[in-house]
């Protein structure tokens, strides 16, 4: 919907590929569909959910076995984002890389995204 013909919306680095692959196994799951929903300080928040069927209306990034669905109205927002997965010793889980976003809360669970007002 909103992509370069050629080019992917979202890039999954190799350590997001082996989790989402991982996952999609161990859910017997079609992927992880990406969203954004209002929420959090900055205003908005990133969403993952295990899905069986993929909508037609999703962007569809396949890579090495994993695949991702955007959901329609996130695509703008989530477009040219590189999806990663860290590990600490405290935590672990996706990181997203977006170009698109302005500022980020503390937690870094909130995002708020270029030109949008504040909610």
């Amino acid at each position: 919907m909103f992509g370069i013909p050629g080019k992917q919306a979202v890039t999954l680095t190799p350590a997001a590929v082996r989790q989402i692959a991982r996952l999609m196994e161990r859910q017997g799951s079609a992927g992880l569909r990406i969203g954004v929903k209002k929420g959090g300080c900055a205003g908005m928040e990133y969403t993952m959910d295990y899905v069986t069927d993929v909508n037609p209306m999703d962007e569809v990034v396949e890579q090495d076995g994993a695949r991702v669905m955007i959901a329609p109205m996130a695509q703008m927002f989530l477009f040219g984002t590189e999806i990663d997965y860290q590990t600490s010793l405290l935590e672990s889980g996706f990181h997203f890389n977006n170009p698109n976003v302005a500022e980020a809360c503390g937690c870094g669970e909130s995002i708020k995204f270029k030109d949008q007002p504040a909610a």
